[in-house]
């Protein structure tokens, strides 16, 4: 089993930056895929990024690429996510995920485990 905790969310305006943070805990990490994901309000949640705790493979969202990156710190067990040149579209609140067995990365139904959630709010 996987615990995960999400932190590092706030207030920020349009163009900044956030890092998020994943604190994981889990005797059996380096076998699972990370994933964040987002929530709108009135809007489904949306994959954003993922990436295999073992391994340096990563994937993203089209509407991220190149703007946010997915990294992890094995000696903390934590995953991050660096925002740069964040949008008022990016606010939400922010899911981390971690999922043992997985098909598709960018499927939610597919992660196991959850957190509670932070909120990003991007003003213009």
């Amino acid at each position: 089993q996987v615990h995960v905790v999400e932190s590092g969310g706030g207030l920020v305006q349009a163009g900044g930056s956030l890092r998020l943070s994943c604190a994981a805990s889990g005797r059996t990490l380096s076998r699972y895929t990370m994933g964040w994901f987002r929530q709108a309000p009135g809007k489904e949640r949306e994959f954003v990024a993922a990436m295999r705790w073992n391994f340096d493979s990563t994937y993203y969202a089209d509407s991220v690429k190149g703007r946010f990156t997915i990294s992890r710190d094995n000696t903390k067990n934590t995953v991050y996510l660096q925002m740069n040149s964040l949008k008022p579209e990016d606010t939400a609140v922010y899911y981390c995920a971690a999922a043992l067995r997985i098909g598709n990365w960018a499927f939610a139904r597919e992660y196991d485990y959850w957190g509670q959630g932070t909120q990003v709010t991007v003003s213009s």
